[in-house]
């Protein structure tokens, strides 16, 4: 199940809004199959698994990562092409988490008399695929908050310096962290301090850019921003109000950005409106990368699933420079943003630490 896991992994940022699946077929203690989900529309793990087969399949066992498919939909149900193959056994890490289709999958095996063993490494089959639970069960994108901060809390010098308090190595984990997700979003203060690009840029395979999303409430971006005259397939989205004028409006189409109006909510974006836009566009996941004002408010609306936050041992200070999360905060430290699950990871000096989100009962 480890080397299945590590399978579907290979199909990180080219499954959406599919989930990552990987899967082995297994005869007499050795691994004559090997197949993962590689691409949105494309064969599911268990179809590649069975054209790689080096022998007959016949009584063998198969290894997936996800309870397989019971329904039509791009492709044939896997759970039927299980049965027609033969395998007398499958282990499955966890069943799929789509209350419409849950539990089918493997009663379609056992009514054929294939014997089925489910929750193994039960924990590391859910976290491979969280961005696709959230989405398939609340309809709602997987939301990843990433701050880059000093040793001291600062994200830029009080002259608004930032270039870079991270090393490369952690820059390079966040340009995987682009490559998964399907959506990147920053606050408007974020394009007129750095004016970024907002794309992923790996060495060694061919990179997914992410939908760039900008919260702009009153349309302040200028036309000549880098993020506006992109060469790119996906898209760069403006979340803007009424505040907007219809002449900006006008000007972004022109650049083919898509302007979303969203309704006010505390004078700005509302950022519940327009999580539920993103959801029905199929952005089944977001990364937001700031600024502090858009990080305090997506925090207060409890949007955000999972933090990851790198921490360089460099000191800035200065009571001007800004720090990851702004805003008016929380009055009281019983109301504060609890984390949980948490994980610690070096990138050489750097430190990363990421957790997810304590839900209050």
């Amino acid at each position: 199940m480890k080397k299945a896991l590590e399978l579907a992994r290979l199909g990180e940022g080219y499954t959406s809004p599919n989930p990552l699946v990987g899967a082995l077929i297994v005869k007499k203690g050795k691994i004559i199959a090997e197949g993962y989900h590689e691409k949105y529309g494309e064969n599911h793990a268990e179809v590649n698994a069975f054209l790689d087969a080096s022998e007959d399949v016949k009584g063998a066992d198969m290894y997936v990562t996800l309870e397989p498919c019971s329904h039509q939909g791009k492709t044939p149900p896997c759970a039927d092409r299980i049965v027609k193959e033969g395998i007398k056994r499958v282990f499955i890490g966890m069943k799929d988490p789509n209350p419409l289709v849950a539990g089918r999958g493997v009663e379609i095996l056992e009514k054929n008399g294939i014997e089925v063993k489910s929750g193994i490494l039960e924990k590391e089959a859910v976290e491979l695929n969280e961005i696709f639970i959230k989405y398939i069960t609340e309809n709602k994108p997987f939301c990843i908050l990433k701050t880059a901060m000093s040793l001291d809390g600062k994200i830029a010098t009080s002259s608004g310096d930032s270039k870079w308090i991270s090393n490369e190595k952690s820059r390079k984990y966040v340009h995987q962290l682009r490559h998964r997700v399907s959506g990147i979003m920053v606050g408007i203060g974020t394009v007129l301090a750095d004016d970024p690009m907002l794309t992923t840029r790996l060495e060694n395979k061919k990179s997914k850019d992410p939908h760039r999303i900008i919260i702009d409430t009153e349309g302040r971006i200028p036309l000549d921003s880098k993020i506006l005259n992109l060469k790119s397939h996906s898209k760069t989205i403006i979340a803007t109000t009424e505040k907007i004028t219809s002449e900006k409006v006008k000007s972004l189409e022109d650049k083919n950005a898509e302007v979303v109006i969203c309704p006010l909510k505390n004078n700005k974006v509302d950022l519940n409106y327009l999580f539920e836009y993103l959801a029905k566009m199929g952005i089944d996941s977001i990364l937001v990368e700031g600024g502090s004002t858009l990080n305090e408010s997506i925090l207060k609306e409890k949007l955000v699933d999972k933090v990851v936050t790198f921490i360089a041992p460099k000191i800035i200070g200065g009571s001007q420079a800004k720090t990851p999360v702004e805003g008016e905060g929380f009055k009281y430290i019983k109301d504060s943003v609890k984390l949980e699950n948490i994980k610690t990871r070096y990138f050489d000096e750097d430190i990363m630490i990421s957790g997810y989100i304590r839900k209050e009962v």
